[in-house]
């Protein structure tokens, strides 16, 4: 969830490490710090709250001699938001300073042990203990490089770090399990992060670490290591082809307004080299070497796990294929029964989810071959599944996501299209309507969002007021009404819950009164007539109704929200940023951190 980064090169460390961290503050954090070695010493800045905070103190500080350092953002998992609790941290003799993502599991344990020593401790952090345990190596080894493997062989748990010392002036050493970290390969300068972006300015070659590998960087040269034995491996450069440009507003108020209005761009680079044009077939070259599954579990969390819900109900409807739809964090704990012939299938945007990773983990132990569903090149999820498919959103900076579900839904219908093809149990007529139509989405919504965000605006003013909001909806709609609810309590702060319409009755209608809205998916299908009803009793009890509809269609509610129509499922990518507008537009009219809403990180990279 926290932000990394590490610089070791020929330029003013600290202005570059403030950069890297303002490009990684998407993450979410609390906190922020950055350490550097000046005339042998540990210079370290640490602030509560936002970078200026950090900018204000570093302002006050002599920190611009040196060419190597380590920032951090913190989002507390150990320790209340405090500076004592910010990153970096350093030994109890300040010979060393280390930041640190993830948790280390059985901190408390090697606490007591280095206690016992002698050592004291400065702030209430797990990351603290690491730091004091590889200062203890260094008493019994003959380089950092060797303290810090002596160090992690002992501790139990997931793990980001980046490492100074005042023994190695101008070197950065890094090491990873089960959290995110990357390498930047430079001219005369060389960087680790969390992430991309904090150091894409400066170079788009790459280098991905995997987990229990250790790597050491200079201005000079890169290594990387074996943790355990410190054997080298061998590692590939990778090009990046996006720039800084991408994952910067573009003239809109924040991130997560520009991320809905580039949508349609999504859904063509999604579908583009997977449909041919000529032929109206689907091509999926990525999963081209596999047979459809007998069963498919979809493993996610969050909006990737509606998003999984939603896919669920086409693969099941076009490739005749069972699907079990399981939350990460949940089925990584069961023993499942997971029969052979079986898939999993691991949605998530970052590809870092710490759950999905596990859940991946278990299907392999199971004997499940893997699909990974993600957005980033190169991550965790990509590296540990069979297959991939690229999602090609293009980096999503907001918290709150909106255009990576878009891609995943995109993805997820062209694999039912696919493997029902493949399997000759869809309909020639729905395959070929669905392959046709879906080309044209992108030039429709891109004509309608303006409107809806003008509809979004007025809507969200008359009920920016409101406490608590239900979202209803069937079949397809259902995963979007979860997904709708999601989006308006994460960063509106706004109680909202989704519902299958239909249950309703079944306990939740208790709740109705004139102050306690719904919000219905009440679009033009099948099911249609069925939603009616049932917002005729939310009526009946004196509930007021949003309504997501199409042109045409019989439906008196109080604000009825018509959207254009177009076919069968495909109207699920003109109904979701419509959700996803009124989430934004009410949070922005209520002054809240639209980007970067409080307690929550854009990638969950711990349990």
């Amino acid at each position: 969830m926290c932000g990394i980064i590490g610089y070791a090169g020929h330029r003013p460390a600290v202005p570059l490490i403030v950069e890297g961290l303002r490009r990684l503050e998407y993450r979410g954090y609390d906190s922020a710090g950055v350490a550097t070695v000046q005339n042998k010493e540990i210079e370290l800045v640490r602030a509560e709250g936002k970078l200026a905070a950090l900018d204000e103190k570093l302002a006050q500080k002599n920190v611009t001699n040196s060419t190597f350092g380590v920032g951090h953002t913190r989002w507390a998992t150990h320790g209340v938001p405090v500076e004592r609790n910010a990153h970096p941290h350093l030994d109890y003799e300040k010979n060393i300073a280390m930041i640190h993502n993830g948790i280390i599991e059985n901190y408390q344990e090697i606490k007591t042990e280095l206690l016992a020593k002698g050592y004291e401790f400065r702030s209430d952090t797990d990351s603290e203990v690491l730091c004091n345990l590889i200062a203890e190596g260094r008493k019994h080894n003959p380089s950092m490089l060797e303290s810090i493997s002596w160090a992690l062989k002992q501790v139990e748990g997931a793990y980001a770090i980046a490492v100074v010392s005042i023994d190695e002036p101008g070197t950065v050493y890094a090491a990873r399990v089960a959290s995110p970290m990357v390498m930047g390969v430079g001219t005369g300068e060389n960087f680790v992060a969390s992430d991309i972006p904090a150091f894409l300015p400066y170079t788009r070659e790459v280098v991905f670490i995997e987990d229990g590998e250790l790597v050491k960087i200079t201005s000079s040269s890169w290594e990387v290591f074996n943790a355990e034995s410190l054997e080298p491996v061998e590692k590939e450069i990778k090009t990046i082809n996006w720039d800084v440009q991408a994952a910067q507003k573009g003239g809109h108020k924040h991130f997560m307004i520009k991320e809905i209005f580039e949508q349609p761009k999504v859904i063509s680079d999604c579908l583009a080299g997977r449909v041919d044009q000529a032929k109206n077939e689907i091509v999926l070259p990525e999963v081209e070497g596999m047979e459809p599954p007998e069963r498919l579990h979809i493993i996610a969390c969050g909006t990737s796990y509606h998003a999984g819900l939603w896919g669920k109900y086409l693969i099941e409807q076009w490739a005749k294929i069972p699907v079990e739809v399981e939350i990460a964090s949940e089925f990584r704990y069961r023993d499942p029964l997971l029969a052979k012939g079986g898939v999993a299938l691991a949605i998530s945007q970052s590809g870092e989810t710490a759950d999905t990773l596990a859940g991946i983990k278990l299907a392999k132990e199971k004997g499940l071959s893997i699909i990974g569903l993600c957005n980033v090149v190169g991550s965790s999820v990509a590296r540990e599944s069979d297959y991939v498919m690229y999602t090609q959103a293009g980096p999503e900076i907001s918290v709150a996501s909106t255009k990576a579900m878009c891609s995943q839904l995109t993805a997820l219908l062209l694999l039912a299209l696919y493997w029902g093809k493949k399997k000759g149990v869809i309909d020639a007529t729905t395959y070929s309507r669905a392959a046709q139509d879906m080309r044209s989405i992108p030039s429709i919504l891109e004509t309608a969002l303006p409107a809806m965000r003008s509809r979004a605006q007025e809507l969200s003013r008359e009920y920016s007021e409101a406490n608590s909001f239900f979202f209803l909806g069937r079949g397809l709609y259902f995963p979007l009404a979860l997904e709708g609810a999601l989006k308006l309590k994460e960063i509106s702060y706004i109680h909202a819950e989704g519902y299958a319409s239909g249950e309703m009755k079944h306990g939740p209608i208790a709740l109705i009164d004139p102050k306690f809205p719904s919000f219905a998916m009440a679009l033009n299908d099948e099911l249609f007539p069925k939603v009616k009803s049932n917002l005729v009793e939310v009526q009946a009890r004196g509930g007021e109704i949003i309504a997501l509809t199409n042109p045409g269609v019989d439906l008196d509610v109080e604000h009825s929200w018509s959207l254009p129509e177009v076919w069968g499922p495909l109207n699920t990518f003109i109904a979701l940023p419509a959700l996803q507008l009124f989430a934004y537009e009410t949070a922005d009219y209520l002054g809240k951190d639209v980007d970067q809403p409080r307690n929550l990180a854009k990638s969950v990279t711990v349990e």
